[in-house]
């Protein structure tokens, strides 16, 4: 349940409410935000839930409390109603200006990662993308440099004035790719690996929770409630195209989940046309789509010879190609009353 705290209650009220919940069986979350603060009650007692709730609404110094129903409860709108900004070394991702994310989809060496790192900033992407660690269905395919790709995507992202966003796979590598990345990609194979999600929740690293390729939206936002329940704020969702029997693209990109989770939930919402489509054709009219539906951010593959790529060549876009995307995205976010 969520507690609205009155705006004139006081600290010791607040503590007061909080000890009440604690004495009942329930973890305590409070949100202090500029006006008021909202205290969430998460835990297993359910049985006396509603006689609860009522004595806690008749305190003076409730102004209301919210029942949630749903089996993710930090990731609700209930829990936070106006919608978090996630705040990534002074880059926000969420509120009025969509966030630009864009690399290589995989780290090759540090020339090619270099050149589309610069091209990328030059076109207004502010956090570096690029694969140190590749899942892939294959065994014989391209798996990654690890480290080594690691220590390029920070060095590089240093030198530009960019943050960096990069996938982790392990949950033995999650304190070490800390090191290096400020946002730690959940990727679609991993979105139900428990382990792991326990393990970034109990970073404090911002994380993205891509959806599993054959998920729903409510048990990819219960994905993002094992993060949350962590202890980790900074969580945003990726929408990266789910399974289906179209075969024409790789996926089908459900743009319908952005609307749909801004109703459901307050995380940011970040598309991923390029692993939606899988083809180039494709990306820039469906990145397009993705700003007027109301995106937060893009995450967006970029590569200087696409045809020359160790992985996923056919849908990344040229340097050019990208500096075009922007410039077109423009006047689409200004009509739906965003910036870039």
């Amino acid at each position: 349940m969520i507690v609205v705290m009155a705006a004139h209650a006081t600290q010791q009220q607040i503590e007061d409410v909080q000890k009440r919940i604690q004495d009942w069986g329930y973890g305590v979350h409070p949100i202090f935000g500029a006006e008021r603060t909202v205290v969430g009650a998460v835990g297993v007692p359910e049985a006396d839930k509603a006689r609860y709730m009522e004595s806690l609404e008749a305190l003076p110094y409730v102004e209301q409390v919210i029942g949630i129903l749903r089996p993710y409860k930090f990731a609700s709108r209930e829990f936070h109603p106006e919608g978090t900004v996630i705040d990534v070394k002074g880059v926000k991702i969420g509120g009025n200006q969509i966030c630009l994310m864009a690399g290589p989809c995989t780290v090759e060496t540090y020339e090619q990662t270099l050149e589309s790192a610069k091209a990328c900033k030059a076109a207004g992407a502010t956090i570096l993308r690029g694969g140190a660690y590749k899942p892939s269905t294959s065994p014989y395919s391209f798996q990654g440099h690890g480290v080594a790709a690691l220590e390029i995507l920070k060095d590089i992202a240093d030198k530009l004035d960019m943050r960096v966003i990069t996938e982790v796979m392990d949950p033995r590598n999650v304190e070490l790719v800390c090191k290096y990345a400020d946002i730690l990609q959940i990727g679609t194979r991993n979105m139900q690996n428990y382990d792991l999600l326990r393990e970034v929740g109990r970073c404090r690293t911002a994380v993205m929770v891509k959806r599993g390729m054959w998920a729903k939206i409510e048990e990819w936002l219960q994905a993002a409630e094992y993060v949350l329940l962590g202890g980790n704020k900074d969580v945003m969702l990726c929408e990266r195209g789910i399974r289906t029997f179209e075969t024409y693209t790789r996926n089908t990109l459900d743009l319908s989940a952005v609307p749909a989770i801004k109703e459901l939930s307050h995380l940011p919402v970040v598309i991923d046309p390029s692993q939606g489509t899988g083809k180039r054709s494709l990306v820039i009219a469906m990145t397009k789509a993705a700003v007027a539906v109301g995106a937060d951010g893009l995450l967006i593959e970029v590569h200087p010879h696409p045809d020359q790529a160790l992985k996923d060549g056919a849908q990344s876009l040229t340097c050019e190609n990208f500096a075009d995307l922007v410039n077109d995205l423009k006047p689409i976010a200004a009509a739906v009353g965003r910036t870039l």
